[in-house]
């Protein structure tokens, strides 16, 4: 499989991003970063054995372009969650289903899984998104309306909120 893999770096209107993935599906992306070796990097050991490829993403490209110059897209493509538990999954899944412009609690996303009391694994879980934007666990507020955390930091977040809320008026 790793043979399989591809990826691509390209800039946005926002910095360096970064996508991994094969056939089977995306593996992962990159938060805007200020270099295209900070990407490379993010990416990690598995970009390594992958082949260089802007057609394969094309589509995928020009959508994340679009989302960071601040127009609408959708991310209906298919992912590979390679390594993660079912738990894990089932966070991601359900968290992609939170529409664009708004926000959940983790809360919401602990109850739409059946599990009210899984707040601090479902924290956990968004902490481990290997395709953020994809899957927006930038749209998971704490349950008062404060952000929480976000691995690509509060400032990232606020400005993907920001971006969101912009297009949706």
């Amino acid at each position: 499989m790793e043979s399989k893999l591809k990826y691509v770096i390209f800039d946005t209107d926002k910095g360096w991003v970064g996508v991994l993935g094969s056939a089977e599906g995306l593996r992962r992306t990159t938060l805007p970063q200020r270099s295209a070796g900070k990407v490379s990097l993010l990416l990690g050991d598995e970009a390594n054995c992958a082949t260089s490829s802007t057609h394969f993403f094309a589509d995928l490209v020009e959508r994340l372009r679009v989302y960071f110059a601040g127009g609408k897209t959708t991310f209906p493509d298919k992912l590979e969650f390679w390594g993660a538990s079912p738990f894990q999954h089932e966070v991601w899944a359900v968290t992609r289903l939170i529409p664009y412009g708004e926000t959940k609690s983790y809360g919401w996303v602990a109850r739409m899984m059946g599990k009210p009391q899984a707040l601090r694994a479902v924290g956990q879980a968004l902490g481990r998104n290997p395709l953020p934007i994809i899957i927006p666990c930038h749209r998971v507020v704490a349950s008062d309306g404060k952000l929480g955390g976000f691995s690509g930091g509060l400032e990232m977040k606020k400005y993907l909120l920001a971006l969101e809320a912009k297009a949706n008026i």
